[in-house]
């Protein structure tokens, strides 16, 4: 159980975003095929694809605070020792948990609302809560990614290491 635990901890964004990717592609292609071989496309390709990519951005948002890989400038955090480094580390993801529980609670609201009046999509004809629940459910895992980072951080702080800074944007 623990293994399991740890390559969903490990793996879990990559494993979603590969399916949501996946699938917008082969709904992309399928589409482009129907539309110039066949004479004829689908109605529900275009919006099935759009909320799938829609999915895999959130999800790729939150892969990106596990990674430590959105842009940020780190041309002082060069000149810091590991003590500044973890520190700065660790207010930024604080910073990071307090946006996102801001996001999550309205995000929610947004939910209910659309649960409420049931809004449908144009299409498909299924509550756009489905598709707007990638925004919670983002910002949820934003918070878990961020307060594991901010515990490694505090770990690295005490034991005097260098804190994880995660890959610069052409580092191989």
């Amino acid at each position: 159980m623990k293994r399991l635990l740890q390559a969903l901890d490990r793996d879990a964004e990559r494993w979603v975003m590969l399916v949501f990717y996946t699938f917008c592609c082969i709904v992309i292609v399928q589409e482009v095929i129907r539309r110039f071989v066949l004479n004829y496309s689908s109605a529900w390709g275009e919006e099935a694809a759009r909320y799938a990519f829609i999915y895999l951005g959130w999800i790729g948002a939150a892969y990106a605070v596990r990674e430590r890989a959105h842009i940020r400038f780190d041309i002082l955090l060069q000149r810091m020792g590991a003590r500044g480094k973890a520190l700065v580390f660790i207010v930024a993801e604080l910073a990071t948990i307090v946006f996102a529980c801001i996001a999550l609670y309205w995000s929610l609201h947004t939910i209910r609302q659309l649960l409420q009046f049931e809004g449908t999509t144009p299409v498909l004809r299924i509550n756009k809560a489905w598709f707007e629940a990638a925004v919670p459910i983002a910002f949820a895992l934003i918070v878990f990614r961020s307060a594991q980072a901010m515990l490694r951080d505090w770990r690295d702080l005490r034991a005097g290491r260098e804190p994880y800074a995660g890959k610069a944007m052409f580092d191989e």
